[in-house]
């Protein structure tokens, strides 16, 4: 038997070293890629093509109205397509934010044109806020709003149309004597199988100099005469770099079978935040994080008749940061994993805001709606046949 000598043995331990350690770090690069988030790696649709694939297929993007508009800034849209086929849009613009001129403005799509913006909702002189659209099994539309000086401070209000919008009901307050808000927050409600409405909530508030978020989930089932409020979904104890910051607000929800319902939330954290329910949103399990980036901004997403759950959200992982790009991705395995459609906004101007999406099916596919650099609300609606592509 041949002996190798010392040097020979110490460069053959040298380079055995380097087989395996070549081969640990492959397999580290390996399992890094698989953690990698789907929607990041795929390559996509620039905005423009999209929406070249989409007029393609007889879709449309579109501006609810140019710069000619009775309010200097405007946001936080919400969209729903009547009965008769025609889309509603609603949002708030006023001077500012906060500012007590602020009101809820609505815009009516016939199939060729949007309508004039028409002060839909003012019921006292001060801030009103993401209003909310929903359309029930009755054909009924409802319209809920947020009125008050700030959000620890506001009180959920409704109004709804009979006649797919042309009039309206006087506002009422939805739980009447709540502050801080009950009933969608932002996002639109979904309708259980079990016929219940479920009612992505959230609140905000300031102890001493801490911000606290809680979110939550509120029942009815009684057409949103009276409302059940579960649990404020828990944050695990120990916490960790995923559950940094004040918390979770503004949800949207998800059925994916009888009774089985999952919520994706905005967070401070620079990931968005998951919790599912096995009894229609009476109880939760503790929320954990997805690898879906978050900048604390809204997000929507919707579940079509095929399984599929598309949403829409700002791909940024930074704590407050660019609301730019704006994505719609889609996931196959209920939420597991994301891929990335399209760009719907790729502006690298990371000043520019692209923000507050809210995704609805439509006759004929779905309706994305979201603020555009807070002057103008933008509009796609996309054919089915659109998101169908290999």
């Amino acid at each position: 038997m041949r002996l190798v000598s010392r040097p020979g043995r110490f460069i053959a331990l040298i380079l055995l070293g380097l087989v395996i350690g070549l081969g640990s770090v492959a397999e580290d690069e390996r399992a890094s890629k698989e953690r990698v988030p789907v929607n990041q790696r795929v390559l996509v649709f620039s905005s423009a093509a999209f929406q070249d694939q989409v007029t393609k297929e007889g879709g449309r993007v579109d501006f609810v109205f140019g710069d000619d508009r009775p309010f200097a800034e405007c946001h936080a849209s919400t969209v729903v397509q009547t009965a008769g086929g025609a889309l509603l849009c609603a949002w708030f613009g006023g001077t500012k934010e906060k500012d007590p001129d602020v009101s809820v403005w609505m815009s009516r799509f016939d199939g060729q044109s949007w309508s004039k913006p028409e002060r839909t909702a003012k019921v006292e002189q001060s801030a009103h806020w993401n209003p909310v659209l929903f359309r029930d099994a009755e054909n009924t539309i409802s319209l809920f709003f947020k009125v008050g000086v700030d959000e620890a401070h506001w009180r959920t209000c409704w109004t709804q149309s009979r006649d797919d919008g042309a009039t309206w009901s006087p506002p009422v307050e939805l739980v009447p004597g709540d502050i801080g808000g009950r009933g969608p927050v932002k996002n639109k409600p979904i309708i259980l199988a079990d016929g219940a409405w479920l009612a992505p909530a959230s609140v905000e508030r300031t102890e001493g100099r801490r911000e606290i978020w809680k979110a939550f989930a509120d029942r009815s089932v009684d057409g949103g005469k009276t409302w059940k409020r579960a649990l404020d979904f828990a944050v695990p104890a120990e916490g960790g770099r995923y559950f940094l910051g004040p918390g979770a607000i503004q949800p949207t929800l998800w059925e994916s079978a009888p009774g089985k319902v999952h919520a994706l939330l905005r967070t401070g954290a620079g990931v968005v935040w998951r919790t599912d329910s096995e009894d229609g949103g009476l109880t939760w399990t503790e929320v954990y994080a997805t690898d879906l980036p978050n900048n604390n901004s809204g997000i929507d997403a919707l579940r079509l008749d095929d399984g599929r759950v598309v949403l829409v959200y700002n791909p940024v992982g930074k704590n407050w940061g660019p609301r730019t790009p704006l994505d719609l991705a889609a996931s196959s395995d209920n939420g597991k994993t994301w891929t990335t459609v399209a760009h719907l906004e790729d502006d690298p101007d990371q000043e520019s805001e692209y923000s507050y999406p809210t995704v609805v099916r439509t006759k004929d596919g779905i309706a994305v709606c979201y603020t555009w650099r807070r002057e103008r609300i933008r509009c796609w609606q996309i054919p089915l046949t659109a998101l169908n592509r290999p």
